[in-house]
């Protein structure tokens, strides 16, 4: 047996140690979010596990069918869903959940409560699974208002209010990328140790990219602001190169590629869904959260991303998320628009 090897793998930077690492800084801390933080996490892996098998297992689009055992199997979708709803529940530190997948919020019951809120979409892009498209999970925590017992309003928050977000990717690795308000981190599953292991420290956007991605197919239904930008990205008219697209059609990819190597990704409003496609609550809110605490920008179109607050669970919005520089471009063209 390598001694040192095995030692080195004794002082990995866990993602449970790196919580509760971040929770030490605060005194009044009581433990409570690492312990939800672990749920999610736990939930995480038992998704990636189903993910890497979905196709063994039948897992794909089979909702309604029914086992030897006479026990009805679940989408992908539908099995990630009742793992993360269980997963929070559990914690016993949760009280409104809001997924995706659910037309009306959940309330805890009153002996499993907890002081946060969890906003998810358990699996996003999961109609790209059939073709071994990344996909991911995706998820906003807000705290209960002071004396609140726990209401629809506790959710309709704007994002700038929320205590932490992440998602978790299931691709070539499992990566699960997360902040606590205190900058960005990455963690990646090591299988042999079951452990999220810290891989991306700190991560940091770059001031400017050499990447846009958005979906051209949507071109003829653009506004003028976003024509302009995507023409002034392949015919740049001060000298530079012209920008690469970049466009996978999963927002957990999308994001994180841009996240790590820069540029922008775009969902614009269009004629075709005016008031934006990416729904705000556990889309926009949690990658615009993970973007400008990595020292980008997200911009509605009209605003600040995070400034959105919501009328209802499900709204939507326009999003323009990523390099700072890059957002400052599409900034501009808005307001030259409205000026």
């Amino acid at each position: 047996m390598d001694h040192a090897a095995d030692a080195m793998r004794t002082d990995l930077m866990t993602i449970t140690r790196h919580v509760l690492n971040e929770q030490s800084k605060f005194p009044e801390a009581r433990g409570d979010l690492t312990i939800l933080l672990n749920n999610i996490v736990l939930g995480c892996k038992f998704v990636c596990s189903s993910v890497s098998k979905a196709g063994l297992a039948k897992l794909i689009g089979l909702a309604g069918n029914t086992n030897v055992q006479g026990e009805e199997q679940k989408k992908l979708d539908i099995l990630s869903n009742d793992v993360f709803i269980n997963a929070l529940i559990s914690s016993g530190r949760t009280n409104v959940l809001v997924s995706e997948e659910n037309e009306e919020p959940i309330i805890v019951e009153a002996s499993k409560r907890g002081r946060y809120c969890v906003v998810f979409d358990p699996l996003d892009g999961s109609s790209n699974i059939d073709c071994g498209v990344s996909i991911g999970t995706i998820f906003g925590i807000y705290m209960l208002k002071e004396g609140s017992a726990g209401t629809l309003e506790d959710i309709l928050q704007p994002g700038s209010t929320m205590v932490a977000a992440g998602y978790c990717m299931y691709g070539s690795s499992c990566t699960f990328v997360l902040s606590t308000g205190a900058g960005v981190n990455g963690f990646t599953l090591d299988p042999s140790l079951g452990e999220f292991i810290l891989t991306h420290p700190d991560i940091k956007i770059p001031k400017k990219g050499k990447i846009y991605s958005v979906n051209e197919g949507n071109a003829m239904n653009w506004d003028k602001p976003t024509t302009l930008y995507v023409a002034n990205s392949k015919f740049p008219k001060d000298g530079t190169s012209p920008k690469s697209l970049r466009y996978i059609g999963s927002m957990v990819a999308d994001v994180h590629r841009t996240l790590l190597y820069g540029g922008i990704f775009m969902y614009p409003a269009d004629k075709k869904s005016p008031n934006g496609k990416l729904r705000v609550l556990y889309e926009v809110f949690p990658m615009s959260f993970l973007m400008e605490q990595a020292g980008g920008q997200a911009f509605t179109g009209k605003g600040r991303a995070l400034d959105i607050v919501p009328k209802k669970i499900h709204d939507r919005s326009p999003i323009f998320l990523g390099s700072y520089d890059d957002i400052e471009e599409i900034k501009n063209l808005y307001a030259n628009e409205t000026s």
